[in-house]
């Protein structure tokens, strides 16, 4: 097979998913209260993640930010939100399902991926594993308060690498 007979039928969503030990409300409020979202995934935020509310996140060892449009918060359940410039601007929802052993399965779930094949592949892979190093960060934290540097430490100075 060669990369001309390679042909989306449709784009997927990104999915991924964690357990982490800890009940949900725990979870959620990490991922809403950047006091402490900026211990495992971006270093600054202009704001908690509210309905309605509009925020920017930055990554300032890359030079990095992103826009945050919340569209919706369901407290300890759900946070939706668009994020992105306006041409390249996705959907992201964050679900928290309460399970066994007061622990909870976030699953992060990014649609709205545009551009050719190429592109769409690129970000479906980086997403991908942004995401999962932001919920492995997650976890550490809060099952054994650890920091995790995994996000910071993704792309050294130094070293070649595609875009973050």
């Amino acid at each position: 097979m060669s990369a001309d007979d390679l042909h989306l039928t449709h784009i997927p969503p990104v999915r991924v998913g964690m357990l982490v030990r800890r009940p949900a409300d725990q979870v959620f409020r990490a991922l809403v209260d950047p006091a402490i979202t900026t211990r495992f995934w971006f270093t600054r935020s202009t704001g908690k993640l509210a309905p309605g509310a509009h925020v920017r996140w930055d990554w300032e060892m890359y030079g990095v930010s992103a826009d945050v449009a919340v569209k919706d918060v369901e407290q300890g359940r759900r946070i939706l939100f668009d994020w992105g410039d306006d041409d390249e601007s996705t959907t992201v929802e964050f679900r928290f399902a309460p399970c066994e052993g007061n622990a909870t399965f976030v699953e992060v779930t990014e649609t709205g991926l545009t551009g050719d094949g190429d592109a769409v592949a690129a970000r479906l892979a980086g997403s991908t594993g942004g995401f999962s190093l932001a919920l492995s960060a997650l976890k550490a934290y809060l099952e054994h308060d650890i920091v995790l540097a995994v996000v910071a430490d993704r792309f050294p100075k130094g070293l070649e690498h595609e875009e973050a």
